[in-house]
């Protein structure tokens, strides 16, 4: 394990450097890219016999497990850095915005995608069950925006609308997990003994969803309780850390929502960050979980690009695949759009707002740790082949071409005032 950590440790630097020295591309849609490529050469080589290099860098990727890294492993310090280094007040005023979005969205976008991959797939004689194609639709549905939160910044794009961008995917990243596992329990995948109701599926919902927030607001009050009685920045940083490690280990235990239970214990520290730190200490928490946060998120999509090693496609499945890749966008759109009709009118946002919320939707490690977790069946293999085909289109495509996109948005309003919405 310690090796193969080692190894993607030390390709995911080269792969960064070599980005940041030549093609400049954001960091993470770079790394993944040259991730992809890497390992696209490496299979036309093995294709010609040449070398047995894939074999061994697919099987040092089977030791990682991606999924434990990312689920079990990176997650609930990805969350949790992302809310504490947000404005939590400013989230406080956007939260009917941000709920709407992050839950209504999830849901209106996870039986779109189900329903419409259900067919695809049958009107191809691929055949996968209908709860399994709902399965697809819910772990493609959370958005992962942070290749493009950077850019958004840069293009100076309203702070509310920053806001309200980071905070819909941090809370739909863990609304998505748990509809995620309601649909497992009900296809009888997994640990999960869901009843086959209706009513049982609400009731897991309101458990793993309800006990998260409960769990998070618990944890930020201890943190809260513990930091403000002290000032060293080291004591400040392990305290942060094992409130993160140790309560998403804990949430594991209990059966509820981790990444919900993260985010809000980020966003509660961030919230009363000024009375728990001193200018001082807060400059080293804070560039610690910076640091720490973006190495992360480089080596989770050098991860991605790299994966494309254990997907093994058909022409059928690609031919599915780019189906679904326009499915997942119209879907992303109308899952927007329909609750946005009504955020839009009592919070003031402007029109160009849902295209930013659409095209900025990336996918990234969620959807891919979810669906690598699915048991071997030849219909986990259609969905793995699937949501790569997604999530490579959306960091690729939409990640590269986000800046002209904004930049169109900020021009088209002839609005300067952070305030006032795009």
């Amino acid at each position: 394990m310690l090796t193969a950590f080692a190894v993607l440790l030390s390709v995911t630097a080269v792969l960064a450097y070599l980005n940041e020295r030549f093609f400049k591309f954001p960091t993470t849609v770079g790394v993944t890219l040259a991730g992809a490529l890497a390992s696209i050469i490496l299979i036309v080589l093995d294709s010609f016999g040449i070398g047995g290099a894939r074999s061994w860098a697919s099987e040092l990727l089977e030791t990682l497990n991606f999924t434990e890294f990312v689920l079990n492993g990176i997650l609930s310090i990805l969350l949790f850095a992302g809310a504490l280094g947000l404005d939590a007040r400013q989230m406080l005023k956007q939260r009917s915005s941000i709920l709407t979005l992050a839950v209504v969205s999830t849901i209106i976008s996870t039986f779109l995608i189900g329903f419409a991959a259900y067919g695809i797939f049958g009107a191809l004689g691929l055949g996968v069950p209908l709860l399994w194609a709902l399965l697809f639709g819910a772990l493609i549905s959370p958005t992962d925006p942070v290749a493009v939160l950077d850019l958004l910044k840069r293009a100076k794009v309203p702070k509310r609308i920053e806001t309200l961008i980071a905070g819909e995917s941090l809370f739909n990243d863990g609304v998505g997990v748990v509809i995620f596992l309601v649909i497992a329990g009900l296809a009888g995948i997994g640990d999960s003994h869901t009843a086959p109701t209706a009513l049982g599926a609400l009731t897991l919902f309101v458990k793993e969803a309800g006990g998260g927030v409960l769990l998070g607001a618990a944890l930020g009050g201890i943190g809260y309780a513990m930091l403000k009685t002290i000032e060293s920045h080291a004591v400040e940083v392990l305290l942060t850390l094992a409130l993160v490690i140790g309560g998403y280990v804990l949430a594991a235990s209990l059966g509820i929502s981790g990444p919900l239970a993260m985010v809000v214990a980020g966003l509660i520290i961030s919230a009363f960050k000024h009375e728990i730190f001193t200018a001082h200490t807060f400059e080293y928490v804070e560039g610690f979980w910076e640091t720490l946060d973006q190495v992360l998120n480089i080596v989770l999509f050098a991860f991605i690009g790299l994966d494309v090693l254990l997907t093994d496609v058909t022409g059928v499945q690609v031919l599915a695949s780019l189906l679904l890749i326009v499915v997942s966008l119209a879907a992303r759109w109308i899952s927007v759009i329909i609750p946005f009709h009504f955020v839009r009118r009592r919070d003031g946002y402007g029109a160009y707002t849902a295209r930013l919320l659409t095209w900025g939707g990336l996918r990234g490690g969620i959807a891919i740790s979810l669906v690598l977790g699915l048991p071997d069946s030849p219909d986990r293999s259609l969905l793995v082949t699937a949501t790569y085909a997604v999530v490579l289109f959306t960091i690729a495509v939409q990640g590269l071409t986000i800046m002209p996109v904004v930049r169109r948005a900020v021009a088209g309003t002839g609005e300067k005032d952070v305030d006032t919405g795009v």
